[in-house]
């Protein structure tokens, strides 16, 4: 065998060493602190999807490159209430029924990879969590809940805003 023969079968062999252990994203994870915690926590919890992320630790990933959000409330929540600029929308619910989008993992499929790291938001929390489950049914593997929502939970006079969300962390949002 000549050298470059040599050369060429050992880089194949290094590749395919390689790559089964990037098949399924784990690179992203391996690459953040933070993705590895919410994995950890996911799985002491049981939860069907990768995890879960604060506000802040969310931006921290939108900021680095490292995960793509994708706003799952309904476009008159967006509008009317605010959103994170530059992200991208896919509609959990739509309709003033919040009617569950039947084409919300197709729709998602079209706005990220099924290997990306994709950071889901709604108002609270919840909506996106449920999001997030059935992307991960979908074949997303690392789809992520962040928690607290872009609005926050409800206060003790059944207002949200006051303590905590994306808005009352003072990330950046803007309105229509």
């Amino acid at each position: 065998m000549t050298d470059a023969v040599i050369d060429a079968v050992t880089d194949t062999q290094s590749s395919a060493h390689v790559a089964p252990a990037f098949a399924d994203g784990a690179e992203s994870s391996a690459a953040s602190p933070i993705l590895e915690q919410a994995r950890q926590q996911a799985a002491a919890d049981n939860l069907p999807y990768a995890g879960s992320v604060s506000p802040h630790d969310a931006w921290s990933l939108v900021q680095s490159g490292e995960a793509v959000l994708i706003d799952v409330r309904t476009a008159e929540e967006r509008k009317f209430v605010g959103h994170v600029p530059e992200t991208k929308h896919v509609a959990w619910m739509t309709g003033l029924s919040l009617s569950r989008n039947p084409r919300f993992v197709k729709e998602l499929e079209a706005k990220a990879g099924k290997n990306d790291v994709v950071l889901l938001l709604c108002r609270s929390g919840k909506r996106s969590a449920a999001a997030a489950e059935a992307a991960a049914k979908g074949g997303f593997t690392n789809v992520f809940n962040i928690l607290e929502g872009f609005e926050g939970d409800l206060d003790e006079l059944q207002r949200r805003g006051a303590f905590n969300g994306w808005r009352n962390a003072g990330l950046p949002w803007i309105q229509d």
